[in-house]
C-alpha cells in the first residue's frame, strides 16, 4: 500500500497552513492555518473493509523543564515521546483519497467538536487534549486534526508520520471518545497492510 500528499513532500517541511502554531512577527509563536493535510492512497490489499488513520509527532520532549521557555533550548539529547495529532477510523473501503482542509481547517479553543470526514468515518481525541488542560481558555476535547506545533526552542525538527491502515474490519468497536492506545488495541490482528508518509516541522527553522 502507498500514502503520499500533494500538501508536502515525503520528509520535508509540512506547511504553515497545515501546523497549529508558526513563528510570529512580535514573537516567537503565533497560530497558523490548520488544515488537514491532502492525503492519497493506492495498492489495497484485497480484503479491506475499512481504513483508519493515525498522525503523530514521534520527537515531543519527554519533560517540559525547558520548553518554550526564553533563553533555554531543549536539549537533543533528551528522551522522546509520541503525541498524537489525528486520529481517524472507519473510512470507508472505497475512499482513496482526502482532499487539503477537507477534514478540519483553522483552530478552535477549546477543541473541534465534530470534525468533517469522509461519511461514516469517526475521528478520535488527539493529544491537545492533554495539552490544554490546565488553560481555561483552550481547555477541553480536542477530536480531529490539530496539526504540527512543536516547542518554539526545539533544537530538533519533528517528524510526524501519517499512518493508513488498511483493516478487515467495516466498524472498529470504540466509544464516541477514543484515542491511539485504544485504536492500536481494537486494530490489533485486522491490519492487512500499512503506509506512513512522513513530513517535518520546526519553530525554529523555515516550515
Amino acid at each position: 500500500m502507498q500514502l503520499s500528499s500533494q500538501s508536502f513532500v515525503t520528509h520535508q517541511p509540512i506547511p504553515a497552513r497545515c501546523a497549529f502554531g508558526q513563528p510570529g512577527t512580535d514573537g516567537p509563536f503565533a497560530f497558523a492555518g490548520n488544515r488537514s493535510p491532502h492525503l492519497a492512497w493506492g495498492d489495497v490489499p484485497q480484503g479491506t473493509r475499512s481504513f483508519a488513520l493515525a498522525c503523530i509527532d514521534v520527537d515531543v520532549p519527554s519533560r517540559g523543564d525547558d520548553v518554550n521557555k526564553p533563553g533555554r533550548i531543549v536539549p537533543a539529547d533528551l528522551p522522546r515521546v509520541e503525541f498524537t495529532h489525528w486520529l481517524m477510523i472507519d473510512i470507508d473501503a472505497g475512499v482513496r483519497e482526502l482532499t487539503e482542509g477537507a477534514c478540519g481547517s483553522g483552530i478552535v479553543a477549546h477543541g473541534k467538536q465534530q470534525p468533517p470526514g469522509p461519511p461514516g468515518s469517526r475521528q478520535g481525541i488527539n493529544d491537545y487534549t492533554h495539552w490544554f488542560a490546565d488553560d481555561a481558555g483552550m481547555a477541553g476535547d480536542y477530536y480531529g486534526y490539530d496539526g504540527p506545533c512543536p516547542p518554539w526552542n526545539d533544537s530538533i525538527v519533528h517528524h510526524y508520520g501519517f499512518h493508513l491502515y488498511a483493516l478487515d474490519l467495516g466498524r472498529l468497536e470504540l466509544p464516541a471518545r477514543f484515542n491511539l492506545a485504544d485504536l492500536r488495541r481494537v486494530s490489533a490482528g485486522h491490519v492487512l497492510a500499512q503506509a506512513v508518509c512522513v513530513g517535518t516541522y520546526s519553530m525554529r527553522a523555515t516550515s
